[in-house]
């Protein structure tokens, strides 16, 4: 991975994480004093923020929030309390997903005949409407208790389980420190439980919102685009509102070429990448369900 952006823009990464503690944190609070049904506008609201939230964890995962490796890992871990994820266990995935994008260990969008289309197909809308956010969290969980059971037969079989918890990816002082991020995510969220005075329903409600949000932008880059393992991705058409919200994340392409620039910065890249496409054209495509492969696969690359 090339080294991180020399001119990030460390003041605007913490006033924006400290702002969506406060407006999430916030919105939390009021929720769980309103009658349950404002929760899902306040919800959609909050899924927003919350994907800022995740841009901010992206920056971190590449080094991006912080110019120093503590400063990073930081505010990295602070912006997974709200996910809520370990901030270690995001970076190493995030690490593999760049490794390994658009083979046949993250090919979702594609089936070979011999693939069992109901499962394909189970696992494919599930990305989309929000199944798949509440197992990141609970990997997470499960690499910092039992990390061992990664190496059972069904992780071990599922082609995108088998490379990521393979050759100890996650090594012993990673697991350290994901163990020392979910007990500090765990102190923070029962911090703010007892002194918000937080609802359950409404907060299950607003993480659903998000749940969903979040999983309709997770793929959309990717889907259907050429197997190559850098060149497998999309820059999106999408609102000057909507860019900020996501911290420009949606110049995939760009970002996929050039791993270590800044969010801010990924925009003076894109005419050295594809053309941005319209968003919803993109997205409505995904609803058609994966496609028979005609490419090959290309190769993964390797690390050190």
């Amino acid at each position: 991975m090339k080294k991180p952006d020399p001119n990030l823009p460390k003041r605007l990464n913490l006033i924006i994480l400290i702002g969506i503690q406060i407006l999430v944190l916030s919105a939390l609070y009021w929720a769980s004093r309103l009658n349950w049904g404002w929760s899902i506008p306040i919800g959609i609201l909050v899924s927003f923020l919350l994907l800022t939230n995740y841009a901010l964890i992206h920056e971190g995962t590449h080094q991006n929030l912080h110019p120093n490796k503590h400063g990073n890992w930081l505010l990295g871990t602070v912006s997974g309390f709200l996910f809520p994820v370990s901030f270690t266990f995001m970076q190493v995935a995030h690490q593999v997903h760049h490794n390994h994008n658009r083979t046949d260990y993250e090919m979702f969008d594609y089936y070979y005949p011999k693939d069992n289309l109901p499962i394909k197909y189970a696992q494919w809308y599930s990305i989309l409407i929000g199944i798949y956010p509440p197992i990141i969290p609970l990997g997470s969980i499960l690499m910092g208790l039992v990390p061992w059971i990664f190496k059972a037969r069904p992780f071990a079989q599922a082609r995108s389980s088998a490379v990521l918890f393979a050759n100890n990816q996650y090594n012993a002082p990673q697991i350290w420190k994901i163990r020392l991020e979910l007990l500090l995510g765990g102190l923070y969220w029962l911090a703010m439980w007892k002194l918000l005075a937080l609802n359950w329903l409404p907060v299950l409600i607003i993480y659903a919102c998000f749940c969903f949000n979040w999983s309709t932008r997770q793929y959309v880059t990717h889907a259907f685009t050429q197997r190559d393992v850098i060149e497998g991705a999309l820059n999106l058409k999408v609102s000057k509102p909507m860019s900020w919200v996501l911290l420009n994340s949606q110049w995939d392409h760009v970002h996929h070429k050039y791993p270590g620039v800044s969010w801010i910065n990924l925009p003076q890249y894109a005419s050295c990448t594809m053309k941005p496409i319209c968003y919803w054209r993109q997205y409505l495509r995904l609803w058609k369900g994966p496609r028979p492969n005609k490419e090959p696969a290309p190769k993964s690359i390797q690390t050190s």
